[in-house]
């Protein structure tokens, strides 16, 4: 099994990254936070600091399977503005690797047109980046490699589809029960 690499930059959202990083490790999957700043520690939105595993300089992504970006501002549009992470994103579509990205980090996906005819969900009022993407008003919606999910209040079930996504139904069962996620 290949690698979940988490993107972070400063004004990450804390709950949707944590969430998702936590419970894709309680899966049995192997997770590096990647900074796509020159620092290896990020800020969140809400002043929460971590020290990333790596910088984005760093990597060369050879074992990756998932792309995972969390939402929050101003880092999903930091994100936006990283040309690497742009071309490692064009080039996971172009193999139709899993790609998932939550609340305003879809318009990441959007302006890179790789949600062009597909069913996505973000945090309302990003849904101007998603063009040609038919926006569901829903905690999370999967739509062939892509997982979009819309906001904090999501990052459980938005984990836990992509902890299915990679393992399997059973997997995400087991964590369910394990952790008393009310569904």
């Amino acid at each position: 099994m290949g690698t979940v690499y988490a993107f972070f930059a400063d004004g990450f959202e804390e709950i949707e990254a944590f969430t998702s990083i936590d419970v894709l490790r309680r899966a049995g999957l192997n997770v590096e936070i990647v900074s796509v700043t020159p620092d290896e520690i990020v800020v969140g939105a809400h002043d929460v600091s971590v020290l990333c595993d790596k910088n984005f300089v760093n990597c060369d992504f050879y074992d990756a399977e998932m792309l995972l970006l969390p939402g929050g501002m101003p880092g999903a549009a930091t994100l936006d503005k990283h040309e690497g992470l742009r071309k490692l994103i064009l080039e996971f579509a172009e193999k139709n690797k899993p790609i998932a990205a939550i609340c305003a980090a879809p318009m990441v996906l959007g302006k890179l047109g790789l949600l062009k005819g597909r069913k996505v969900t973000c945090y309302p009022s990003f849904e101007q980046y998603l063009e040609g993407a038919e926006c569901i008003d829903t905690g999370v919606v999967k739509d062939g490699n892509i997982i979009t999910g819309r906001g904090p209040g999501a990052a459980m079930e938005f984990a836990l589809t992509i902890v299915e996504t990679l393992t399997s139904k059973e997997k995400a069962d087991e964590l369910v029960e394990a952790m008393c996620v009310i569904r």
